[in-house]
């Protein structure tokens, strides 16, 4: 589901008098259905450059990436976009939202943008914020007015409403108490029970542990020198 072979990235910092700075070369991932496989290495390293690589977000300088057959290096940015609603789903460490949309429409949105009904959206949506913990006199009300721990779990159902395929998560236990986490975990093990192929970042060692099949420092892809 995920090809990486080869993959490069550097930045051009213009405003540096043009100084190149390369984040990682040589990187190489295979990711098949139903594993979940955990970026590892110290801040800096990487992980979450290779993350937007995945995603799209950023152009890789060379090598190969591929998402569901869908090559991300060459890919128009139309492709980019189809690919996201239907089949690349990325969790992140912040909510982006826009301001006053309740929030039983933020987790319905993927839906509804695939065609389903509203109604039926909504419904799914109202099912995945109960099971993470979110008052119901909440949904009505715009996430952007939440504590962190809560826009964290409206994110998390948001990234699961739909059963993506492959599935990119930015530390998704972060800022939950026990009791969500270990929601997490559970459709984190969903996911790969039904065959996503999930790359993630994973601070908390014990969910780490629970939920991923191997780990992959980032920092064998380090470059040797900076120019």
């Amino acid at each position: 589901m995920i090809r990486i072979e080869n993959l490069s990235k550097t930045f051009t910092l213009h405003n540096q008098g043009g100084a190149v700075i390369e984040v990682l070369t040589g990187a190489s991932l295979h990711v098949g259905p139903g594993e979940c496989v955990a970026l590892t290495g110290a801040s800096g390293a990487g992980k979450s450059t290779l993350m937007r690589l995945i995603y799209g977000n950023y152009r890789a300088s060379a090598g190969v990436l591929s998402v569901a057959g869908t090559d991300i290096v060459t890919a128009a940015p139309r492709d980019i976009l189809a690919l996201r609603r239907q089949t690349l789903g990325y969790v992140s460490q912040f909510l982006r939202v826009v301001p006053r949309v309740p929030t039983r429409d933020v987790v319905a949105e993927p839906l509804v943008a695939l065609g389903v009904p509203r109604d039926v959206a909504r419904a799914q949506a109202e099912t995945l914020l109960a099971r993470l913990n979110v008052p119901a006199p909440l949904w009505d009300l715009s996430p952007t007015t939440f504590s962190g721990g809560e826009q964290q779990r409206v994110n998390i159902a948001r990234g699961f409403v739909h059963p993506y395929p492959v599935l990119l998560l930015d530390e998704p236990t972060a800022s939950l108490d026990a009791a969500n986490r270990e929601v997490v975990v559970s459709l984190i093990g969903e996911a790969r029970e039904r065959g996503a192929a999930i790359v993630g970042i994973f601070h908390d060692a014990e969910a780490r542990a629970r939920v991923c099949t191997r780990e992959v420092d980032v920092r064998e892809f380090a470059p040797m020198a900076q120019v």
